[in-house]
């Protein structure tokens, strides 16, 4: 059985990137080369080349005299990853609706089903989505997209672990109902329907966040609801 090999600087990299998705390092807090190296036993050439991968990917900041931080995070940052997020997933479901095949829509079909038995455990309903929307973007072979949606997926699990950790389990059940509406859509072979679901699913998500971050204080509200 043949393992994937994966480079000193792959691991460091997770690892990291999973502290910083998780919380445990906190926004503004330092990545000390050595600290880290000492940590983890190994040099300090993979903490560098991982720190350099997760600056590039917007997880970390590197200023002179200070060194490398977690990226700070602002609430008005939802904005941007929404806008992403719609762009990303119309372009990977319309692609998707015209080569999807019987067997990958009954898979959509398991998945959300197992998305149901999870409704009440938000994190693990996340993860699931994730995948759910993922997996569109495979079918579609919209490989670039894939990889672009994963990385803004994770900032968006940032964002939602420091403003929205509270509120984002009451979108579960509005986004379930999309994500069937949007599954008869792909039934149907309808792309512009699939972009319409894809399109409200975001903004009735966005408008939902928006509110929830003006009454915490995180963001000016504003008389037309966006920025």
């Amino acid at each position: 059985m043949s393992l994937e090999f994966r480079s000193k600087k792959e691991i460091v990299y997770d690892l990291l990137r999973d502290n910083i998705l998780k919380g445990k390092y906190k926004p503004g807090s330092r990545l000390v080369i050595d600290d880290l190296a000492s940590k983890l036993n190994v040099s300090q050439i993979p903490i560098r080349e991982a720190i350099r991968q997760l600056e590039a990917d917007g997880f970390v900041t590197t200023e002179p005299y200070v060194g490398a931080t977690v990226t700070q995070i602002d609430a008005n940052f939802i904005y941007e990853v929404f806008a992403l997020l719609e762009s990303m997933e119309i372009i990977g479901s319309r692609s998707a609706c015209r080569v999807m095949s019987d067997e990958q829509l009954e898979t959509l079909v398991q998945m959300t089903a197992e998305m149901d038995q999870v409704v009440t455990k938000p994190d693990e309903w996340s993860n699931q989505n994730k995948a759910f929307h993922l997996y569109i973007c495979e079918i579609a072979q919209t490989d670039l997209v894939m990889k672009m949606m994963q990385k803004v997926f994770d900032h968006w699990d940032r964002l939602r672990l420091h403003y929205l950790q509270d509120v984002s389990a009451n979108r579960i059940l509005e986004a379930q109902d999309q994500h069937k509406q949007l599954l008869e859509a792909f039934i149907q072979c309808d792309p512009d329907e699939v972009e319409r679901i894809i399109r409200e699913h975001n903004q009735r998500a966005l408008q939902s966040y928006i509110q929830h971050l003006e009454s915490e204080g995180h963001l000016v509200p504003t008389t037309d609801g966006g920025q």
